[in-house]
């Protein structure tokens, strides 16, 4: 038998969300699936403590320019298809 102190136990935490309309809800799912492939690939998550306030601004300004260049396309694609 496993000494107690050798054991690991996996526990995973649940909330009850109140469901609200088709998309709220879709954007909730969003958000826990983002999480949990980021946790998963980097290996590491938002209560990390390893980087200063500076350095998450910068994280945030480079997913907004990838977002901005994400839609420009979109908006690209979707004229070229009037023409």
């Amino acid at each position: 038998m496993e000494n107690d102190n050798t054991q690991q136990t996996i526990v995973k935490e649940y909330r009850f969300i109140q469901t609200t309309d088709s998309i709220v809800d879709s954007v909730i799912d969003k958000f826990v699936e983002r999480a949990t492939f980021g946790k998963q690939k980097y290996n590491t998550d938002l209560d990390r403590s390893d980087l200063s306030l500076e350095d998450w601004l910068e994280h945030s300004i480079q997913e907004k320019l990838d977002d901005i260049l994400y839609m420009q396309k979109a908006l690209t694609t979707i004229r070229e298809q009037k023409l």
